[in-house]
């Protein structure tokens, strides 16, 4: 199947700005800081964030989920794009059905969890590791510091929250500081380059497009803030 380097055609719900030039060197184009989508279901979804040069796709793989990939699902979904790193999302699956899990999924480089010692039984795979908490239990995590750095563990912090108080931001600082840290609550188009200089800040998290209706999503959130991290020429 031919690997495409396009960006894709205008989704529903984009702003009318959003350019679909054709994207043909993705490594001569980037963004200001590493991105990492989300629960990605569709390859819609997929080629308008890979032609937007983003560095992660994230999948669900447990089963249960509304958000739930299949093997099948996930393989017409990346046999399309090429050049970017696919992240299987679990939430509560055991290491031991999480590794049966990926040998369905071919070229998965990333596994994200919610249980530490889960990603710590799942180390020798290889894979990198990335752990999603909560903003509201950072205060819970700094005994886990060592544990995460002496495991090579990325830390993801997720919030229902639309903005990150005075401190939050500040134990976000601290731990960026120590740990390779996904920012994944708190951020808009209008704030996305200041959070993005945050010192020691690994990257940014985002949730793919809602979907509105069937086969209608809103794109208009994520678009913008990806735009805002554009690189100029």
């Amino acid at each position: 199947m031919p690997q495409l380097r396009k960006r894709p055609e205008k989704p529903l719900g984009l702003p009318p700005s959003f350019p679909t030039f054709a994207c043909t060197n993705r490594k001569a184009m980037a963004l200001k800081t590493k991105v990492k989508i989300n629960r990605i279901t569709n390859l819609t979804d997929a080629r308008y964030c890979s032609g937007m040069y983003v560095d992660i796709l994230g999948f669900c793989l447990e089963k249960g989920s509304p958000h739930f990939v299949s093997p099948n699902q996930f393989q017409e979904i990346t046999g399309w794009i090429s050049g970017i790193d696919y992240a299987a999302e679990f939430a509560e699956e055991d290491a031991y059905t999480i590794e049966r899990a990926l040998a369905e999924y071919p070229g998965i480089t990333w596994i994200e969890s919610g249980d530490v010692d889960t990603l710590i039984q799942l180390n020798s795979l290889g894979k990198k590791l990335i752990y999603r908490v909560k903003l509201e239990e950072l205060d819970t995590l700094l005994p886990k510091i060592e544990l995460l750095r002496e495991h090579e563990i990325t830390l993801h912090v997720t919030s229902t929250n639309k903005s990150i108080s005075i401190d939050n931001e500040t134990i976000i600082k601290n731990l960026s500081s120590q740990l390779n840290l996904f920012l994944g609550a708190g951020i808009t188009p209008e704030n996305a380059t200041l959070l993005c200089e945050l010192p020691g800040l690994y990257g940014f998290a985002l949730d793919s497009g809602d979907e509105i209706k069937p086969g209608l999503r809103d794109f208009d959130q994520l678009a913008a803030i990806l735009e805002s991290l554009e690189l100029e020429d």
